[in-house]
């Protein structure tokens, strides 16, 4: 005797549309508008934008891509926090030349309220630099790394990081040291919060 099949149920039916708004920082601009089953389950959901998708400025902004995570669920809203901040891979290969220096520099630094950044500084050449000069120019950036954040709200670190005015400060004081052709912040990675009580995505 053949059973008959029972009426499959309809997972779509079961969920519900919320919309993904960016952090403080960025004024709460709308960043997706995505479905959900619960609540608990879409918190730790990461949603990737560029630069350009939220600043709406030049083409350039295209090749920083920005990650935010869900905190928190109010009603149909999505509250996020400023996870990543990353070139792209096309247009790192893009900024690669010969008989010049690539320099890296990562350290960790903490914002007044709290925050952990893992921050990647790249730095570019028009000529190739010794092992000195690659030093001195990773000590500055330190310093200044050093120097700003710590007077810096969450809010205020994630404005400085994409409007261009934290590596703005490096080129600025680098170009007195060597010539420098390209410095930017490769990635900027969240690595803990104020409230460590947010599970952060491995990137």
């Amino acid at each position: 005797m053949v059973r008959r099949k029972g009426r499959t149920r309809d997972k779509w039916r079961d969920k519900r549309w919320i919309n993904v708004v960016a952090p403080e920082s960025m004024n709460h601009i709308q960043l997706a508008h995505i479905p959900i089953t619960t609540d608990e389950g879409a918190k730790g959901r990461v949603i990737e934008k560029t630069l350009h998708d939220i600043l709406k400025g030049d083409p350039t902004q295209y090749s920083v891509k920005l990650y935010f995570q869900i905190d928190r669920i109010e009603g149909d809203t999505a509250y996020t926090i400023f996870k990543r901040y990353e070139y792209s891979k096309e247009y790192l290969k893009s900024l690669v030349r010969r008989d010049s220096s690539k320099i890296n520099f990562i350290m960790d630094a903490e914002t007044k309220d709290g925050y952990v950044f893992r921050i990647n500084i790249i730095a570019l050449t028009h000529k190739r630099l010794n092992s000195s000069r690659k030093h001195a120019l990773r000590l500055a950036a330190q310093r200044i790394l050093n120097r700003d954040i710590p007077k810096l709200d969450i809010h205020q670190f994630v404005q400085k990081t994409c409007y261009g005015d934290m590596h703005a400060s490096i080129l600025s004081e680098g170009k007195k040291l060597v010539r420098l052709r390209h410095v930017g912040l490769e990635k900027v990675k969240l690595v803990r919060t104020a409230e460590k009580q947010i599970t952060l995505l491995e990137a």
